[in-house]
């Protein structure tokens, strides 16, 4: 660790010219490698402390999803977190001490976009010595979300972070969990008029806009494009994509196709996507809103081979990968990479009964091929 650590510094010094032209890429970038490093160094704690067996991702996913899982600072060795975003010792819960605080992470599905999430959440829950407890459906499922709540009211936990996949009917349960003494702060995805005491992510009609604009670049504000996004009722989506087509309308001769909601399934997202090419084989761009859509277009580009401009939101390593080998023409980010140790520090000071921004914005970072072999370069 410590000579692939020198290693990076080592290289990091040939790029600095290029880094103090882009500082909010250089902090991405910085970020990406300390936590890949993080993963690394746990994957190989876990390799020499358990033998665990080979699965796919998706049974992995389905294998964790709505599981409570406990992590406290003296149980990180043998968690198996590099297979997935939810697993981890649940035993480590008898060697917290009585009075660690408690919170919970309430995913809108079990998927690999919340990997970064739940590491930085994991690491930073070890540094102040919390419990963190991690729960998702196997796949978006609003009533899923809503006894997660509940159980996470019922074991009276000390904070929770939700990422609402309903804004308006998840209220009711946000609003019990505040009135039983439980700080709840939404991330990635909002809802406004709960009493959720803060929101962690970023302004999703900017985003939108700002990806109009990355559209309009490529295409020369002219085109015919297609877009796939997730759940109809999801706030942050319904902002995206409003603020995506206000500007293509205003600004652009594009033409936008068709729109497709997935609603959180993975094979509907594949399927939709692959029907929306064949009905337009002259599209010029595809944008995808949200996770599965972004995946779905890899696999789709992949089999097809398909020479047109894939762009999407957020990055995890499949969109990396994606990014380099020239599935995806980009992406743009919403530094996830902040939104874990955010959640930790936001709870925490709610706990000491500090007041919380209301709006703690982590902004978005557009991601190229560019991009990514400078990140590989440094790596």
């Amino acid at each position: 660790m410590r000579a692939r650590t020198s290693l990076f510094f080592h290289k990091l010094a040939h790029k600095l010219p290029v880094l103090r032209q882009r500082p909010l890429l250089a902090t991405l970038l910085i970020a990406l490698l300390v936590l890949t490093l993080l993963m690394t160094g746990c994957t190989n704690d876990e390799a020499a402390g358990t033998a665990t067996g080979s699965s796919s991702s998706s049974d992995s996913r389905k294998e964790t999803a709505g599981d409570t899982r406990i992590v406290s600072s003296s149980s990180r060795d043998g968690d198996s977190l590099s297979s997935s975003p939810f697993a981890s010792n649940a035993s480590s819960a008898s060697t917290a001490a009585p009075d660690t605080a408690t919170f919970g992470i309430i995913y809108p599905m079990a998927h690999p976009y919340y990997e970064t999430v739940t590491e930085s959440a994991k690491a930073a829950a070890a540094l102040h010595g919390v419990r963190l407890i991690v729960k998702a459906p196997d796949e978006a499922n609003l009533e899923q979300q809503i006894r997660m709540m509940e159980t996470m009211i019922a074991s009276q936990v000390d904070g929770i972070a939700l990422d609402p996949i309903d804004a308006e009917a998840l209220v009711p349960v946000i609003n019990k969990a505040v009135q039983a003494g439980i700080t709840v702060i939404c991330f990635e995805s909002d809802s406004p008029t709960s009493k959720r005491a803060a929101f962690i992510g970023t302004d999703h009609a900017a985003a939108g806009a700002q990806m109009g604009h990355m559209l309009s670049e490529l295409l020369g504000g002219r085109g015919m494009v297609i877009v796939e996004t997730g759940m109809t009722r999801m706030k942050s989506l319904s902002e995206r994509l409003e603020g995506m087509l206000s500007y293509i309308n205003e600004q652009t001769d594009i033409q936008v196709l068709e729109v497709q909601y997935n609603e959180g399934n993975e094979t509907r997202a594949l399927a939709q996507l692959e029907k929306m090419i064949d009905d337009h084989p002259h599209f010029d761009a595809l944008v995808s809103m949200d996770a599965l859509s972004g995946s779905a277009s890899v696999l789709v580009w992949k089999a097809q081979g398909l020479n047109r401009y894939s762009l999407t939101f957020g990055m995890m390593p499949e969109i990396q990968e994606a990014i380099q080998n020239g599935q995806i023409t980009a992406s743009l980010s919403q530094n996830e990479q902040l939104w874990g140790t955010r959640i930790i520090e936001r709870l925490l000071q709610a706990s000491a009964g500090e007041t919380l921004p209301l709006f703690d914005d982590t902004g978005t970072l557009e991601i190229t091929q560019e991009d990514i072999s400078l990140l590989y370069g440094i790596r």
